[in-house]
């Protein structure tokens, strides 16, 4: 009886056994499947990952993309705005144009008379390079192809040279008539103050006067002021104060 149990006992040993391997072997084969899905559902979750990402920063550059478009379009718009009124302008000045172009030539010469007229009455300097000037803007108001904007222009550099004699020291050598005579001298001019002459030899030193309308001969204590004057309008002594005659100022009645 005792054999008889063991071998019962030992066959349901093996029996269970045998069942717990085969429970064993199955719940195995199902975890792998489980690892194998969860290995797919993982490839799948970073798949998606990465085509998320990617949508993202396409996402990102798209907006920058369109934020700089909306700057861009915004600056256009104003551009645009202000040329649409710099073009309404230009309409409205071309609408004057004929008229500004009939009204300037009359202008430029009624100008270069009133030029002319104060070269005419001013000191006697630079006499032929002045009237040369004169002669020059009055050929260019005679002619037909020069354009009404550059006898204008002409007319107006004339202005402006003659205001920059006002404000220079100029010298150079010019032949003038002394006691009836001719002689080379050498003259200082100080804007349009003072209008004198002096000779190579500093023999003589005189000065225009404005009322005579002639040269005057200066007292000797003159020489040497009219002399460093010339020196200082050739820039070969240092501007100092010069003690000259000035004529007096005239009324304007």
């Amino acid at each position: 009886m005792s054999k008889n149990l063991s071998k019962i006992i030992l066959l349901l040993i093996v029996a269970f056994s045998l069942s717990t391997y085969s429970q064993l072997d199955s719940v195995l084969e199902t975890n792998k499947e489980r690892t194998t899905a969860a290995t797919a559902s993982q490839a799948k979750i970073d798949s998606t990952q990465i085509k998320t990402d990617k949508a993202s920063t396409e996402y990102k550059s798209v907006s920058k993309q369109i934020e700089g478009l909306k700057v861009y379009n915004a600056q256009k718009r104003k551009q645009i705005k202000r040329q649409k009124e710099r073009m309404k302008e230009i309409e409205k000045t071309m609408k004057y144009a004929s008229v500004l172009q009939r009204q300037i030539p009359p202008l430029a010469r009624r100008m270069h008379a009133g030029l002319e007229q104060f070269v005419s009455l001013d000191l006697p300097f630079n006499s032929g390079e002045r009237t040369e000037r004169m002669k020059f803007i009055k050929d260019a108001l005679d002619n037909p192809t020069v354009s009404p904007a550059e006898k204008l222009r002409q007319v107006l550099e004339g202005f402006n040279i003659e205001a920059e004699y006002g404000r220079k020291i100029d010298t150079y050598k010019d032949t003038v008539l002394i006691d009836d005579q001719e002689r080379d001298v050498n003259i200082l001019r100080i804007g349009r103050l003072v209008l004198a002459y002096q000779t190579s030899d500093l023999d003589e030193t005189g000065i225009w006067n404005k009322e005579t309308q002639s040269w005057e001969s200066l007292p000797g204590r003159y020489r040497g002021v009219v002399r460093d004057g010339i020196s200082m309008a050739n820039k070969l002594k240092t501007v100092d104060m010069l003690e000259l005659p000035v004529p007096a100022a005239e009324i304007v009645q």
